[in-house]
């Protein structure tokens, strides 16, 4: 990243916990003014990604939505943006990875489409590094992010809005605190609709190769079926 390394004041860190006690829509909405519009949102297009997007283009609908296709994405997933994206009027600016994806896994000898003996690695070069290079492209003030306390161990102290040192940027979770029924209860009240593989079994929907996302049955944590057997928790966007 080439963003200079900002200076955070008093009074920027009294704003942040301040948020903590908003509404997810004037969260967002004190955000836009204070960073003067200069936010950005991701969204994998996963499970629930609609709640944050609708939350997010009600108060600036021009937002710019960072995508990143990893190459390993469900068809579903595709599918999924594109009618969102058509309901939302979304402005979404997709980042790829470098790579071939099959080339990748055979080069990276893998051997396998379907699994991957290094998920470390492929998230790095295949996920962070598109990632990292749109927003040191984008040069954002702040991040919108649709991760939750309830999804897993990893989140459960997550803050509504934290200074990100590796992007250099406020990342701002306005639905940090939302339960699963909360999330539930917004799509249900606007009508938008659940990532179709939900249905499936899926509450944490990534990469398709099947050490990447797998669908759960026990009702357990909302991302145990992500790296499935393996000790990963976080694909290492989150800080």
């Amino acid at each position: 990243m080439t963003q200079a390394v900002a200076l955070i004041t008093p009074a920027d860190r009294d704003w942040a916990a301040r948020l903590e006690s908003m509404r997810a829509d004037e969260l967002i909405g004190s955000a836009a003014d204070r960073l003067e519009g200069k936010l950005v949102m991701s969204s994998s297009f996963g499970a629930d990604s609609a709640v944050l997007l609708h939350l997010a283009t009600r108060v600036l609908p021009r937002i710019k939505v960072i995508f990143v296709d990893t190459g390993y994405l469900f068809s579903e997933t595709h599918a999924f943006m594109e009618a969102l994206r058509r309901r939302l009027d979304l402005n979404i600016w997709a980042y790829r990875t470098r790579n071939d994806p099959a080339a990748y896994l055979a080069q990276a000898g893998e051997g396998a489409w379907t699994w991957r003996n290094d998920v470390e690695r492929c998230c790095a070069a295949n996920k962070n590094e598109p990632f990292e290079r749109a927003m040191g492209e984008l040069r954002p003030l702040g991040w919108l992010r649709g991760i939750r306390r309830q999804q897993s161990e990893t989140r459960a102290r997550v803050g509504v809005c934290d200074w990100s040192g590796r992007y250099n940027c406020w990342a701002i979770s306005p639905i940090a605190a939302w339960t699963r029924k909360q999330v539930h209860d917004y799509l249900k009240e606007h009508d938008l609709p659940y990532h179709p593989l939900v249905e499936k079994g899926y509450t944490s929907i990534g990469c398709s190769p099947e050490s990447c996302t797998r669908p759960i049955t026990d009702g357990g944590d909302e991302r145990g079926g992500r790296w499935a057997g393996t000790d990963k928790k976080e694909c290492g966007l989150n800080i």
